[in-house]
């Protein structure tokens, strides 16, 4: 097979790959559970490559994104259930229904604000018709907080629920008073050590990350970027310590933990 800029073959090629008995075996033995890991591993590759300013790289990780949901439809093809034309046709009526000021017959200016209202408005009535075709209640009230998405990175969620609680006056005014919530936090934690409970302990660990998440927005870092940015200087530092040890002919497996710390501050300093 050829490679092709048009759609169509890269569709064809996971066709052929789910084809039994002639396609490949690994493709044949998934189905969503098994694929929808990698399809989130494919977003976090693609956030990657745009931290890192690599715009070929994104090419090629947006490729692999686009495999997925090539994947994904290919498998509900076979079930009868829907195929790629249909998630191509959902998301066109949608961006088209959810940006009436751009696509609709009429004139005038239209302020962000009003975009912003427009779209908030749209989304709560596909909210409605998903939950009517569900058949589930749609009597009942909604939830203020309802429209933060909980199948997102749990770090961005709590990012989402914080900004729409802060949207009505539920939050502090001073990044000083997270701090003291922090070290409150970090208490309990200590006092969930004591007791020896790991539930317990799981849970004000987790208390602990929400108002550290809450720090960050108040002093304006995106805590999922921040993270990143710690977890590259770790590996920055455990490498020097990993290269020192190798010039003294030694390894991680053959130096104590001091000896360690102190190679770790050294790179710290050179920093």
């Amino acid at each position: 097979m050829t490679p092709s800029r048009d759609i169509a073959g890269l569709i064809e090629i996971m066709a052929q790959l789910r084809t039994p008995v002639t396609g490949c075996p690994w493709d044949l033995e998934q189905d969503f559970a098994s694929i929808a890991p990698y399809t989130i591993e494919e977003a976090y590759e693609v956030a990657d490559a745009i931290v890192r300013h690599d715009l070929h790289d994104l090419c090629d990780e947006l490729g692999d994104l686009l495999l997925q949901v090539v994947f994904h439809a290919q498998m509900a093809s076979e079930q009868k259930a829907f195929d790629f034309g249909d998630v191509v046709m959902a998301i066109t009526k949608k961006m088209i229904r959810r940006h009436p000021h751009v696509f609709a017959d009429k004139d005038g200016n239209v302020t962000p604000g009003h975009v912003k209202g427009v779209w908030d408005r749209i989304k709560a009535e596909e909210k409605a018709e998903r939950a009517a075709r569900r058949g589930e209640e749609a009597a009942a009230p909604s939830s203020f907080l309802a429209s933060v998405k909980a199948g997102q990175p749990a770090l961005s969620q709590a990012m989402a629920l914080q900004t729409k609680a802060s949207s009505v006056g539920f939050d502090w005014n001073d990044p000083r008073a997270v701090l003291a919530k922090i070290r409150e936090e970090a208490d309990e934690i200590e006092a969930a050590l004591d007791g020896g409970d790991q539930d317990h302990i799981a849970e004000e660990t987790g208390d602990l990350m929400f108002a550290l998440v809450n720090l960050a927005r108040h002093v304006g870092a995106d805590p999922e970027l921040a993270l990143r940015g710690t977890n590259a200087k770790f590996e920055r530092r455990f490498g020097y310590i990993e290269r020192t040890l190798a010039a003294k002919g030694s390894s991680l497996q053959d130096a104590s933990l001091e000896e360690m710390d102190t190679l770790w501050n050294e790179a710290k300093g050179a920093e």
